[in-house]
């Protein structure tokens, strides 16, 4: 089979079920944005291989897989295919990511500018590409029905990518900088 269709030069693309919509359409930015956001995190894994967060990475990745084949799926077709499931324990696992790793941070009196060091700031691009796929999610369910399980993932992600972020600072003795508003 090739890669390419030729489907797709009239502008359309497929959604899971055949149905064919433009690909502006809300639902293919939304798992678009997934599909860059996942993207971003195997470069980000690539460049901590090395580290305790690896497998934490990749389980991220392959939860982004179930949420992008979720958000692929033409909402007449919900129920008639099996897809893999996002979980509940999903969310709790980012959580508990976050506290182990916050436990050893110290406190946060300022917003800290993005930066220090080379893989703080990929997690914070990481951050900021989960803060539109999220954006995004949260315009398409606007329109269509969206499992809010999918919302509450994306939305404790960023927050994950956050404090991933000040911990690669701290284990590569990286200066945070405080952003101090100019008066």
């Amino acid at each position: 089979m090739k890669i390419y269709t030729r489907k797709g030069d009239d502008g359309t693309t497929s959604l899971l079920g055949g149905v064919r919509v433009a690909k502006h359409h809300a639902r293919i930015e939304a798992y678009g944005n997934i599909d860059e956001l996942n993207s971003y995190v195997g470069l980000l894994r690539d460049l901590m291989a090395d580290s305790k967060h690896h497998a934490v990475l990749l389980e991220i990745q392959d939860r982004l897989f179930t949420i992008g084949s979720h958000l692929a799926l033409d909402p007449s077709h919900e129920g008639k295919m099996q897809l893999p499931l996002l979980f509940t324990d999903d969310v709790k696992s980012l959580e508990t990511a976050m506290d182990l790793m916050d436990e050893q941070l110290p406190p946060m009196k300022n917003f800290v500018l993005p930066g220090g060091h080379v893989v703080v700031s990929h997690c914070h691009i990481a951050r900021c590409i989960c803060r539109r796929a999220e954006r995004s999610i949260v315009f398409l369910k606007e329109q269509e029905p969206v499992d809010s399980l999918i919302l509450e993932y994306i939305n404790r992600l960023s927050d994950y990518f956050f404090t991933l972020s000040r911990t690669v600072a701290v284990e590569k003795s990286a200066n945070e900088t405080p952003w101090i508003p100019r008066k």
